[in-house]
C-alpha cells in the first residue's frame, strides 16, 4: 500500500471523528507524522476541496468535495437504487420510517431513508453511521454474513450508546443465533432511548448479504405486543422481494424470510 495515500485518508478520518476543526499540530500528534508532512498533505487535500481551512483559527475541517464523492457513491449504489420503491412501499404499509443500510467495517451506513408517511417533522438520516451491535440493521447483516466477519466483530469491544446497549459478546452471539432462527433482528433502545428497530437481511445475486432493510421508530409502536410480529412479517417479506430484485436465488431470498 502507498503510505502517503494511507496518511491522507487517516487525516480525513481524524477530521470526521474529531467533532471540531483540528490544527496541524493536533493532526501531527494523532498521526505520529512530522508537522511539515501533515501540512503538505493538508494543502493538497485543500486544493482538491476535500478539506477547508478556517481563516480565524487556521484549523482544518472536512471540505465540500467529500459531499460530491458521497453523493456519487449513493447514486451508483445498486442496493440503494433498487430499494427505493420497496422502502416506500414498506413505509406506506406499516406507517413507519424505513432505513436501508450496508455494513462498513464495524458500523452500519444508512444509504436510503423512506420517511414515515404521517407524523412530526423528520430528519433525513442518509449517511448516518451506527455501531453494528446497537441496531437491528447491523445484527441482521452480521447474523447472515460470513462466520469470519461475525467472529471478528464479536471479538472486538462492543460500542455503548445507551444503558441498554449489549456489551456481553456471549449475549450478542446468542442474539445473532436467534436472528438466524427467526429471520429478523430487533433493537430495543440500544442506539437511542425510546427508539426501536426491526430489520431483515437482503441478499444479492451471489447469495451474499448485500445489506439490510428495516423499520425504525418509537419503541411503544414498533415493539407493542401484537404489532411486533405483524411488522416483522412485513419487513421479512420486503427483504425477500428486494433480494429477488437484486438477483438472489429463491433459496437465498427464503433464507432472509426465516
Amino acid at each position: 500500500m502507498i503510505q502517503s495515500v494511507q496518511r491522507a485518508v487517516e487525516i480525513l478520518r481524524q477530521l470526521a471523528s474529531a467533532g471540531s476543526k483540528l490544527g496541524v499540530t493536533e493532526l501531527s500528534e494523532r498521526l505520529g507524522v512530522a508537522k511539515p508532512t501533515v501540512h503538505s498533505m493538508l494543502r493538497t487535500l485543500e486544493a482538491e476541496g476535500l478539506v477547508v481551512q478556517d481563516r480565524d483559527s487556521s484549523k482544518y475541517g472536512l471540505g465540500p468535495g467529500l459531499l460530491h464523492l458521497g453523493n456519487a457513491y449513493l447514486d451508483g449504489h445498486e442496493l440503494r437504487t433498487r430499494s427505493m420503491t420497496w422502502a416506500d412501499s414498506l413505509a406506506t404499509r406499516t406507517g413507519e420510517a424505513v432505513w436501508v443500510s450496508v455494513l462498513t467495517g464495524d458500523h452500519v451506513l444508512v444509504v436510503h431513508h423512506a420517511f414515515r408517511p404521517e407524523g412530526a417533522i423528520q430528519i433525513l438520516e442518509v449517511g448516518a453511521s451506527i455501531p453494528w451491535s446497537t441496531c437491528a440493521l447491523g445484527k441482521a447483516m452480521v447474523a447472515f454474513g460470513s462466520e469470519a466477519v461475525e467472529a471478528e466483530l464479536l471479538a472486538a469491544e462492543p460500542a455503548v450508546l445507551t444503558g441498554r446497549s449489549v456489551t456481553d459478546p456471549a449475549r450478542l452471539a446468542e442474539q445473532l443465533e436467534a436472528v438466524r432462527h427467526v429471520g429478523y433482528a430487533i433493537e430495543d433502545q440500544e442506539s437511542a432511548i425510546g427508539d426501536a428497530g426491526i430489520a431483515a437481511p437482503v441478499f444479492d445475486r451471489s447469495g451474499e448479504v448485500a445489506g439490510a432493510i428495516g423499520l425504525v421508530g418509537p419503541v411503544e409502536r414498533l415493539l407493542a405486543e401484537g404489532r411486533r410480529e405483524e411488522l416483522a412479517v412485513a419487513v421479512r417479506e420486503t427483504a425477500r422481494n428486494l433480494s429477488r430484485d437484486l438477483g438472489a436465488a429463491r433459496g437465498h431470498a427464503r433464507r432472509a424470510a426465516g
